[in-house]
């Protein structure tokens, strides 16, 4: 048997249609991603009282995530700097799971598996807690 140019081209254009569908495959469960992800995200502004739609500006979501967690607005200054940038990151990530009523397990599992706990967060049974417990003078005195 004899390889010809014409088995050449039929064997590409099956593994041209094959990789089509693999990529329109990979393409659509990216967009699934970002959808869930932005989704997640709108929600917890949402349920700390900050407009949804801050989550699809850039810088802006950050400085509202500050806010959320009560941080002061100058930390998106720090998110510039190099190494800085991820102490700080996971420092208002911290804070925004604690304002829901987690704990530092949450936070962890926030910065490695975002994906799966921001969702936990936002569609969950979490509700943002904004006041500081209040410190009553009389009773500290006693």
């Amino acid at each position: 048997m004899e390889n010809t140019d014409c088995d050449f081209l039929k064997y590409n254009l099956y593994i041209g249609s094959n990789f089509k569908l693999k990529s329109m495959i990979i393409i659509i469960l990216y967009l699934a991603i970002i959808i869930v992800a932005i989704a997640a995200q709108w929600k917890v502004f949402e349920k700390a009282g900050q407009p949804g739609w801050a989550c699809l500006i850039p810088i802006y979501n950050i400085y509202i995530m500050t806010q959320i967690g009560k941080k002061p607005g100058w930390w998106v200054l720090m998110l510039l700097v190099p190494i800085a940038n991820i102490v700080f990151a996971i420092m208002i990530i911290h804070s925004i799971s604690e304002k829901f009523g987690k704990d530092a397990g949450f936070t962890v599992g926030l910065v490695l598996l975002g994906i799966v706990f921001w969702p936990i967060l936002a569609f969950g049974d979490a509700t943002y807690e904004d006041a500081e417990p209040a410190t009553d003078p009389e009773i500290i005195d006693n």
